[in-house]
């Protein structure tokens, strides 16, 4: 198993660095020698593109969900006189 292709090795082995990306290892594609493309599984390819949301993240676009231990009112306090 080899992870990286110059662009006619990878045009003339295509299936092989198919199966090779849907086995897990990330195949390079090279022209004059730079790494120019990289293929992965689709398995990989979704991990790395879904969007990440936290859990406060999630509480802050959507507070009426956010239920557990989250207290988004606001503190009738307004602080204490400072004289300048």
């Amino acid at each position: 198993m080899r992870s990286e292709w110059q662009l006619q090795e990878a045009k003339n082995n295509l299936s092989q660095l198919i199966k090779d990306a849907a086995n897990g290892d990330a195949q390079v594609v090279t022209v004059h020698g730079k790494p120019t493309a990289v293929v992965v599984s689709a398995d990989a390819y979704a991990k790395l593109t879904r969007p990440r949301q936290g859990k406060l993240s999630a509480a802050l676009l959507q507070p009426e969900l956010a239920g557990e231990g989250l207290d988004f009112t606001r503190s009738p306090d307004t602080g204490r006189h400072v004289e300048l």
